[in-house]
């Protein structure tokens, strides 16, 4: 029963992307242009958010759903790797016109062609599992 309204919870969530146009590849093409500030407005917006409740999360020790305390580690500075991941992740955002969480709304909305997309995704995060002792961190 746990499960469902998180379900429900993700519906929903889907459904308010995809009437925010945040799926819209031509919303995507736009901000990739710098034309439009739509989805910089949702992206910072979505920014802000993250960080306002994940400082709740530390100042009240919130509990996760099983009742124990919410553990935030801090990361190791990883600058090298993290400009070569996000370049890699933007050229495939930018090719594909769909981030990784857009693709199960846009799967849901009909666009079976981004099933393909959702396997190489899922191949890729396969290979990094694979490779990640290799990679620089």
């Amino acid at each position: 029963m746990k499960q469902l309204k998180f379900l429900l919870l993700g519906i929903f969530f889907g459904i308010v992307l995809a009437k925010a146009q945040v799926i819209s590849w031509f919303r995507i093409y736009e901000m990739f242009r710098f034309e439009s500030f739509h989805m910089y407005g949702i992206i910072g917006s979505a920014v802000v958010l993250g960080v306002i409740i994940v400082q709740v999360i530390k100042r009240t020790q919130m509990k996760d759903i099983n009742g124990k305390p919410i553990q935030i580690e801090p990361k190791p500075a990883t600058y090298k790797a993290s400009m070569f991941g996000g370049i890699l992740f933007g050229l495939g955002w930018a090719l594909v016109g769909a981030c990784p969480g857009p693709i199960y709304i846009l799967i849901g909305a009909g666009f079976w062609s981004l099933l393909i997309v959702l396997a190489f995704a899922l191949i890729g995060t396969y290979l990094y599992g694979v490779l990640k002792e290799k990679l620089p961190h």
